[in-house]
């Protein structure tokens, strides 16, 4: 099992290149892009022609926006006007920085 686990934590990590150091603050958001991963999938990809929708390529501003009007109940959804209330201001930035370079 342990080395199971581990292998899934390689998988995991492996994406980043080896120019860029596994620091801190990376694995901070990494761990943060992950809860929005769980519905909106893996680097964000959404579900095409679902009602899942993609974050990956979002412009930051659209991004901060949202999670915004998601905050504030101007934006209503099943779960996310819940969910953004969990965010700080500094979260959402970081998570509109991260999913706005994923392709």
């Amino acid at each position: 099992m342990k080395k199971l686990l581990f292998g899934c934590f390689f998988l995991f990590i492996a994406p980043v290149s080896s120019a860029e150091p596994l620091s801190k603050d990376w694995l901070y958001v990494q761990s943060l892009a992950a809860t929005c991963e769980n519905f909106h999938g893996t680097a964000g990809v959404g579900v095409p022609e679902g009602s899942i929708p993609r974050l990956s390529g979002l412009k930051q501003d659209y991004f901060v926006e949202q999670m915004a009007a998601f905050k504030s109940g101007a934006r209503q959804a099943t779960v996310m006007h819940q969910l953004a209330k969990g965010f700080t201001q500094e979260q959402i930035q970081a998570l509109a920085t991260y999913f706005s370079k994923q392709p």
